[in-house]
């Protein structure tokens, strides 16, 4: 019999064995996040009363995130994870969202389109360690009295508010959080997070003209480390920037979304957040 119930901080053990076994790239760190973030929207699967799979969801406002869909290797195939997305599918709809959205694998594909998911486009995680062109100019460190603007542009870009989340990586490390403004303007932000297996770097959101710079920023400050970039496919500049630099694709991952558009500006996406909220 599957139950599914709330996670808590116990659980938290139970996360880091499952990405250890996927192979994921989260620290202990991002599984209090997504407690802090959603503290009812995160949930575990239990197996004849064995905990055997997670999934998180993160509401902003209309649109929400499901992510960490993870079930133990030794029961997948026995419903455990079309169990753990149908309960955060019908928390959702309570909480009435409007949109739902997720980044896939193509193993789990099938399973999330069956749950009325489609395909909105793809990403390529580019990684490796980045090689240096120098120092870039124009960039900064951003302080404070630019989260506001940089909150404006997210949501512009994005389709969501993502306030609480985004907040909460300034604060962790804002020695990482890089700006370039021109005119009174910030037309583009970076920001980089640790992780087990590499540093992801993004979100970051900016227009034609700052995108290069920030990437180009965030190489050289990371350069010789394993970095992870999730791009657009359908964004070949920054792909270039990152081949440039060194970085190959490693894997596919597939943008969904259940229900109505976010209305994401796509071309000024030069990294996502990673797959657990876009």
């Amino acid at each position: 019999m599957i139950r599914v119930r709330p996670m808590t901080a116990a659980d938290v053990p139970l996360g880091m064995r499952l990405k250890e076994q996927a192979g994921w790239n989260q620290l202990e760190a991002d599984w209090q996040r997504f407690l802090d973030m959603e503290p009812a929207g995160c949930f575990v699967a239990e197996l004849d009363g064995t905990p055997a799979g997670t999934t998180t969801t993160c509401v902003f406002g209309p649109v929400a995130w499901v992510a960490m869909v993870l079930v133990d290797q030794a029961v997948r195939g026995r419903g455990v994870g079309r169990a753990l997305m149908e309960h955060a599918l019908a928390f959702l709809d309570g909480r009435g969202v409007r949109s739902v959205r997720l980044d896939a694998t193509p193993l789990g594909r099938p399973l999330y389109e069956k749950l009325g998911f489609v395909t909105e486009y793809e990403l390529g995680r580019h990684a490796g360690p980045p090689s240096s062109t120098g120092p870039v100019a124009g960039v900064t460190t951003g302080c404070h009295a630019h989260h506001e603007e940089i909150l404006r542009l997210d949501q512009a870009v994005s389709g969501a508010d993502r306030r609480k989340f985004l907040s909460r990586l300034f604060a962790e490390r804002p020695e990482e959080l890089r700006v370039v403004e021109r005119a009174g303007r910030l037309p583009g932000y970076l920001t980089v997070r640790p992780g087990s297996s590499a540093l992801q770097i993004g979100p970051c959101m900016a227009s034609a003209e700052a995108g290069p710079l920030l990437l180009a920023d965030a190489f050289h400050r990371h350069a010789g480390r394993t970095v992870y970039v999730d791009v657009p496919l359908s964004h070949a500049v920054a792909r270039e920037i990152a081949a440039e630099h060194g970085l190959a694709m490693q894997r596919l991952l597939l943008r969904m979304g259940r229900g109505e558009p976010a209305g994401e500006r796509v071309a000024e996406l030069w990294a996502s957040s990673g797959p657990e909220l876009g």
